[in-house]
This record gives structure tokens, sequence and C-alpha cells, in this order.
């Protein structure tokens, strides 16, 4: 009987090692990060504010930040530019570490006009000119021949054609 309850204990104890229960987590021993509640103001209000860390929210607010590193923080707000503050961790004479600057105030500058559109100028419509009309036939008399030398022709590349057989 006593080996039947080392075996089963054994066997226990190997399937405890597979699992163990949340309760024997030790994590939760852990200290949470410290974290400091920062202030974010801009003119004009409504403004989006978004931590490097990811947290958002629309100005005046506040942002509960952890205080492990520095970090920067962006405002953006439609028809203005995009504005950006790093806040970074102090150490003060209480011990704990705070972010500073807090409150971090930005002021947002006016994003200019977009530019005016460039009109375009219709291109030019190519008109065809057309070959001169040949004169009709006509029951005036024909004009008179040149009497000027006809004019010297270049000779054709291919060979002439042989002349008419009569």
């Amino acid at each position: 009987m006593h080996r039947v309850i080392v075996i089963v204990t054994g066997g226990l104890a190997l399937a405890a090692c597979s699992s163990t229960p949340d309760w024997l987590n030790l994590d939760a021993l852990k200290p949470a990060p410290a974290l400091d509640t920062v202030r974010f103001e801009s003119q004009p209000p409504g403004a989006e504010a978004k931590t490097s860390n990811g947290q958002t929210c629309r100005t005046p607010c506040a942002l509960a930040l952890p205080i492990g590193a520095p970090m920067t923080v962006t405002f953006t707000l439609n028809g203005y530019q995009p504005d950006s503050e790093d806040i970074e961790p102090v150490s003060t004479g209480l011990g704990s570490p705070e972010m500073r600057p807090n409150p971090v105030q930005v002021e947002l500058t006016p994003a200019p006009p977009p530019p005016k559109p460039v009109k375009k100028l219709a291109p030019k419509k190519k008109v065809a000119v057309k070959p001169a009309a040949k004169p009709k036939a006509s029951t005036a008399p024909a004009a008179a021949p040149m009497t000027a030398a006809p004019a010297q022709q270049a000779p054709a590349p291919w060979p002439s054609a042989p002349p008419p057989r009569q």
C-alpha cells in the first residue's frame, strides 16, 4: 500500500508541474510601473493628443503615463499643423520621479490654405491644312506654255522603264 501512495503522489507532483494555478503566479508580487498623471492643453482646445505609447485624448485632458522612459506627445487638429512635445521623467526630492513638463501646453499654428488649382489652358486645336482644290475644267482657253527651261530632276533610284514599243 505504501508503494501505491508514493506512485500516486509522484504522478500528482508531475501533473502539477505542467500547469500552475493562478493563485501561485508570482507576477502579482511584482510592483506595478510607477504612473504620473500628466495634463495636456492646446490652443485652440479640441486637439487630439497622442503619446508615443499609444494613449490618446482630446485637449484639455489628462493621462496616467508610466514614468519609465521619455515620451513624445503629438497634437493634431484639422486646419492646423501638427505639433510635438517631449516629456521626460525627472527625479524630485520626494523620491519618485515625475514627468516634466506638466501640464504640457501647445499653441497650434493654422495650416496654410491649399494652393489654388492652376487652370490648364485648353490645348490648341490643330487645324488641318486642306490642299488647294484642283481647278475644274473650264471652257476658257488654256494658258500659254511657259518659255522657261524645265528644271533638272534628280535621277530616280530605280531603273527607268523601257520606251514603249510601236
